[in-house]
């Protein structure tokens, strides 16, 4: 034991997503701007939405809480990147590296958990209208919002276990940008492929599973849809369309990345940017562009000069 905790790894060197310093130069502006307007963009929503009175409903008290994971979702990777950019050599402390770790489960399993109960969510308001007030009250609302927070800690908490339980006492470059489970495994000085195993069987299954159900009720959904009027038919399929873009841009990536143990490709960094960088700008930009009602309530909010006064 004393032997192993001498030679553990102490310090992890990413080797970031080129090295070439003109791209290097090149991704620090383009990701700076893309995190930037994804804080702005998601913190907006958070604020038209918490001071306008009739956006206090279900669908948009998860959507708030949807922009408030995808901030710390970024916040997680994106900061620690842009650093790396402008550094030729990128390290990360061995505590650091398993709390962004941890902190990158956390959120991204709660946003895969959000994401299902907004789809139950939108389900209940189509197919049984009438029952919706007593099904989808605020109480229960904040109960789902526990359970989602409550299982994504554990979900984390089990990744993070079966990572830091590995000896770690050899290899230290990553070959990605930020730390997770797949890349930080594969430096262990022992055969993973049990955890590897074990660690598909949790976050594969999460994904598949929660994903399978979002599909299973959109197709509901788009079935009952025959029943209602020209009218209602027009908003379903104008809010389930932006819901169904954003489940599509998150899932993606997720069930791309953890439903195969020990197998990497080439495009694993693309779909790591796409996964950590855009999709979580995704969220304000189809949410605003599609949706009337919140374009409504910025709108009003900003003729009222809330956004002026709030900046001053």
């Amino acid at each position: 034991m004393d032997a192993l905790n001498q030679t553990r790894v102490t310090v992890f060197v990413f080797l970031g997503l080129t090295d070439k310093w003109v791209l290097e130069i090149l991704f620090f502006l383009a990701f700076s701007v893309t995190y930037v307007l994804t804080l702005l963009g998601n913190t907006l929503i958070i604020v038209t939405i918490v001071f306008t009175p009739r956006l206090h409903t279900p669908m948009y008290f998860f959507l708030s809480n949807l922009s408030f994971i995808d901030i710390c979702h970024s916040s997680v990777t994106v900061p620690k990147m842009l650093e790396g950019l402008l550094l030729e050599i990128k390290t990360i402390s061995f505590d650091n590296c398993i709390a962004q770790l941890f902190f990158l489960h956390l959120f991204a399993c709660a946003e895969i958990f959000l994401l299902t109960i907004m789809a139950y969510d939108r389900y209940v308001a189509i197919c049984a209208p009438l029952h919706y007030s007593n099904v989808m009250n605020m109480r229960v609302c904040v109960q789902l919002v526990f359970a989602l927070w409550l299982g994504a800690t554990v979900h984390s908490l089990v990744q993070t276990f079966l990572t830091i339980r590995l000896p770690y006492c050899g290899p230290n470059i990553i070959d990605s940008y930020f730390c997770d489970v797949p890349p930080v495994i594969k430096l262990a000085c022992t055969d993973t492929y049990l955890t590897g195993m074990l660690i598909v069987s949790n976050s594969g299954t999460i994904s598949l599973t929660c994903f399978l159900a979002l599909v299973t009720s959109y197709t509901v959904i788009l079935v009952s849809l025959r029943k209602q009027s020209a009218e209602g038919r027009r908003k379903a399929l104008s809010t389930c369309s932006a819901h169904f873009m954003v489940v599509a841009f998150f899932f993606g990536p997720c069930i791309f990345i953890y439903t195969r143990p020990d197998t990497s490709f080439s495009i694993d960094k693309v779909v790591s940017v796409f996964y950590t960088v855009v999709t979580p700008l995704l969220n304000p930009l189809i949410y605003t562009l599609r949706n009337e009602e919140v374009k409504s309530a910025m709108k009003h909010l900003r003729q009222r000069g809330f956004f002026m006064k709030s900046g001053t």
